[in-house]
């Protein structure tokens, strides 16, 4: 059990007898009122995303989930399917169980699988990934001296502000928590 005050994105509760991920969690004391924790929770059987408001003082059920590493192998219409690298075992997530960690997803990338009572319910990203640009602007020489960025398309689809220097067929290192450009990669 956790106090609702230490709710964070990304955190699974048991929340109304279903598994839950926290996807935002703001701690709000208007006025001279307690104290309130507002998330925003994904309910990992449906996907369906709700805001509930926690007083301060609430007890909240962290759910333990046990993790196993796999590699992402391809995607098949809305399905993701990955490869554990001891048993070989495969499985499938959908779109809506990854969420925010579709754009994220290169060939071969090895990551966390979080399965909740011997089914998958998440997946936990590396802190960064490297990826191809595949479409930008033209780099413009002595595009360092300033911090200006422009948009460049990853090989997923995901689209990031990089600077001025970076051209198409280069890689670069993302950030996976806030989709920022991190530096370019050889």
């Amino acid at each position: 059990m956790v106090q609702a005050t230490q709710l964070k994105r990304g955190m699974c509760i048991k929340h109304e007898n279903d598994l839950y991920r926290v996807v935002e969690a703001q701690h709000k004391t208007p006025g001279n009122l307690r104290g309130l924790v507002q998330a925003k929770i994904r309910n990992l059987k449906n996907g369906a995303i709700s805001e509930h408001r926690f007083r301060s003082v609430d007890m909240v059920e962290r759910a333990i989930l046990d993790e196993t590493e796999m590699e992402f192998l391809y995607q098949d219409g809305d399905m993701y399917h990955f490869m554990n690298n001891e048993t070989f075992e495969q499985i499938g997530l959908s779109s809506e169980v990854l969420g925010d960690a579709v754009p994220y997803l290169i060939s071969n990338i090895k990551l966390k699988i979080e399965m909740y009572e011997g089914r998958p319910v998440g997946i936990e990203l590396p802190q960064t990934v490297d990826m191809k640009v595949v479409e930008t602007e033209p780099s413009i020489k002595g595009g360092s001296v300033s911090n200006v960025g422009k948009p460049a398309k990853m090989e997923t689809g995901l689209i990031v502000q990089v600077p001025a220097f970076i051209s198409e067929g280069e890689r670069i290192r993302i950030d996976t928590e806030s989709g920022a450009y991190v530096e370019r990669v050889k």
